[in-house]
Parts: C-alpha cells; structure tokens; sequence
C-alpha cells in the first residue's frame, strides 16, 4: 500500500514491489490512479503467495474503510483479522468509533 502525496492510500499488488515503486515514480507504466500524486511512500506490504491469492487479498484491503486501512498500516489490524471485519453479525470498526473515508 503506498500512501501518496495528498494523503490518499494506493493499494495494489506485484511479484516485485521495488520495480513496481519505479514504474509508478516514473509514470510510463505505473497506475493512473497515481499519476500527481507523487511522491509515494511504502506504507504497507505483505507476501501473500500466488497470483490468485494476492488478487483476493487485494480486493478485500480495497473494500476497508480508510480508518481500517490505517489501521493496517499502523499494525493495529493484522491480515489475519481481515475475515473478521465485515462478516454478518459483526459490528464493523468504522460503527465502534474509528472513523474515515474509504
């Protein structure tokens, strides 16, 4: 997860998280999403294995609130507790007071 120069937070994945920040700094092939939002800072990052796992874990971390997210990045919330978060039944982390946009 790269946080970006307004303060917004990028999450994506890749086989090679210091050739993927070069692309992005350089803008040719990174995402457009980051294009004048330079310069970026690494806040998070995680090995999740395979393709389809990274790409699972991905859409989960971009479905969480912006306050769920610094939490993750704070490492105040584990992947691990990810599953917990939205599951039916559960009060969500956003509703018991941390707040913020997604």
């Amino acid at each position: 997860m790269l946080r970006c120069s307004d303060g917004s937070l990028y999450t994506g994945i890749a086989t090679d998280v210091e050739r993927r920040l070069r692309e992005h700094a350089c803008g040719s092939r990174g995402a457009k999403y980051l294009r004048g939002r330079a310069p970026f800072e690494l806040v998070f990052d995680c090995v999740a294995g395979e393709r389809d796992a990274a790409q699972k874990l991905e859409s989960r971390i971009k479905r969480l609130s912006r306050g769920e997210k610094q939490r993750l990045v704070d490492g105040a919330l584990s992947i691990d507790e990810l599953d917990e978060l939205h599951e039916p039944g559960t009060v969500s982390r956003q509703a018991s007071g941390v707040s913020g946009n997604g």
